[in-house]
């Protein structure tokens, strides 16, 4: 059993988000990541021609800024890049390949009690946290729905997470299902490159510590602080800026229940 203060459940933006907020505090953590890399979606499940969506100033992390010289729309690339040198600068250091198996609260003793495996060693981890982030991020699961008759297409069909360029559908006919960022994009990457492209909409639905889609059952701003220690970073569903702002808050709200309690 290991007593570790502080876990954070991810190594993404929000996940390192956080850390980085912590340390600036002075708070000492531990932060676990089931893949074998910081932001794997970022570096692994990202197209091509993926850029921030924002300009650079509203996409930094905390207490780090882009270079002078970056442009204004980040690339990916970039993006990565930038995420190595932030872990660099705070020394950050997750622990890869743990996942998270379950997690419980004692209220006797007041802390979370947090089973994880290390999936390189096949062993179980024990933690005991007066406070737990839950960072894994909005996207860490891919959701293709259930559309009647899709198992008899002849076609291909995937998931925008394993989309990468047009390239390899020029001259072909394809259908983008969803308005969201990356499907705006992947149709417009998809056109460029000589596809047949079309792009369904729906209506626009209301957005609501989790519900059953892994989402804040808070509405924004109050939806990153749970009860009895937990929080969620990065999961308002609002970029960067809110992943930022996320971190700050977390940062901020277990400094002072720590000072609380020392004072």
């Amino acid at each position: 059993m290991v007593d570790v203060g502080v876990l954070i459940v991810g190594a993404g933006p929000a996940g390192l988000a956080t850390a980085a907020c912590l340390t600036q505090c002075s708070i000492p953590y531990v932060i676990v990541e089931r893949e074998s890399c910081s932001a794997s979606l970022w570096r692994n499940r990202a197209y091509d021609r993926l850029k921030l969506h924002l300009a650079k100033e509203f996409c930094e992390l905390p207490h780090m800024s882009y270079p002078a010289d970056a442009p204004t729309y980040i690339p990916k690339n970039l993006f990565v890049k930038y995420l190595d040198d932030y872990i660099e600068c705070f020394n950050i250091q997750p622990k890869y390949l743990t996942s998270v198996e379950s997690s419980t609260y004692d209220d006797d003793r007041k802390c979370w009690s947090i089973v994880a495996r290390d999936m390189a060693e096949c062993t179980t981890m024990n933690f005991i946290a007066k406070f737990l982030v839950v960072a894994s991020g909005e996207n860490s699961a891919e959701n293709i729905p259930v559309i009647p008759g899709l198992e008899d297409f002849p076609g291909q069909a995937i998931h925008s997470s394993r989309y990468k360029s047009g390239k390899s559908f020029s001259g072909k006919s394809v259908l983008v299902i969803g308005s969201g960022n990356s499907g705006m994009e992947i149709a417009y990457d998809l056109a460029t490159h000589g596809a047949n492209t079309w792009i369904v909409i729906r209506s626009p639905s209301g957005e609501s510590m989790l519900n059953d889609n892994g989402l804040p059952t808070k509405e924004y701003p109050n939806h990153w602080k749970g009860e009895n220690g937990l929080y969620c970073a990065g999961l308002a569903r609002r970029g960067l800026a809110s992943i930022a702002a996320d971190a700050k808050n977390i940062a901020d709200d277990i400094k002072s229940v720590i000072g609380s309690v020392s004072g």
